[in-house]
């Protein structure tokens, strides 16, 4: 596991410095789940393809820019499932994107994650490891990472970040969302997953919400490379990470690219979420 750690930061330093040096301007090109690219997408994918194909201890990676999984070595012990640059909308506005590793051994469904990663580009950038508890790396002017600390959820938080086109959204769930307003959470959504997430587990607590919606009812976040990673990253912080019913962690994919709703937070806001949708039967 120290091997691919390493690997990741060293894919966080090139994709930092891909940043300052590469064009952050659309391509003509459509990823593997009908998105377009930005050059920078292609530039950070073919960083960490170079970078986890060093990896002995890996037996194969799979991005979310590609169709199919990439062998690496045949007597490798892990798999990992890799967004190399979440949220690269928001690159050519200059706000905070990110890169998320979900590390599995033994098949690819949430029980079989071993660890996950992520790191976010920002003022600062940072490094969030996820084993038995969660960590948090800051990148100094040395280019290597220092620990700053533990993050731990409370049980509560304030901040409420609800994903989906709200013109698509159940009525029950709108109404659980404003809910949450009117108990006074303040509005934190970027439109990026990883700076929301972290934001929430930065500051203690609260809800990021990306449910089933009248145009997308699975969901619109990919299982193994956005999704199954962060609910690991939760639990280990003492939240919870669902779908509306099950534990996100339960979930198998069936086929590389599926996506599922989601909704990670604290434990009083994951509590609500599934009174409302047990309640509701998931029905608009």
């Amino acid at each position: 596991m120290i091997e691919i750690i390493e690997a990741v930061e060293k894919i966080a330093i090139r994709i930092k410095d891909a940043f300052v040096n590469e064009d952050v301007l659309y391509n003509d090109t459509i990823n593997a789940t009908g998105d377009v690219q930005l050059k920078l997408d292609i530039k950070s994918d073919m960083i960490v393809e170079e970078e986890l194909s060093k990896v002995f201890t890996l037996k194969e990676i799979i991005s979310e820019e590609k169709e199919k999984i990439l062998e690496i070595n045949p007597n490798g012990k892990y798999t990992i499932a890799y967004d190399p640059l979440d949220g690269s909308s928001l690159a050519d506005v200059n706000l905070s994107v990110g890169s998320i590793f979900g590390i599995y051994e033994g098949g690819l469904s949430g029980k079989n994650l071993k660890a996950a990663i992520y790191v976010i580009y920002g003022p600062r950038v940072e490094m969030v490891i996820a084993r038995e508890s969660v960590e948090v790396y800051k990148l100094k002017l040395n280019n290597k990472f220092h620990f700053l600390k533990e993050l731990h959820l409370k049980n509560k938080g304030k901040l409420n970040a609800p994903g989906g086109t709200q013109q698509h959204w159940s009525t029950y769930h709108k109404k659980m969302i404003d809910g949450f307003f009117k108990e006074g959470y303040r509005l934190r959504y970027s439109g990026g997953m990883v700076p929301d997430l972290h934001h929430i587990l930065l500051k203690g607590g609260g809800l990021f919400s990306y449910p089933g919606t009248s145009d997308k009812p699975e969901g619109k976040l990919r299982m193994l490379f956005e999704v199954f990673p962060f609910a690991y990253i939760y639990e280990k912080a003492g939240g919870q990470a669902i779908d509306g019913h099950k534990r996100i962690l339960d979930l198998s994919p069936k086929h590389i690219h599926d996506t599922t709703p989601c909704f990670f937070g604290s434990n009083y806001e994951i509590d609500r979420v599934k009174e409302v949708y047990r309640d509701k039967g998931g029905k608009s």
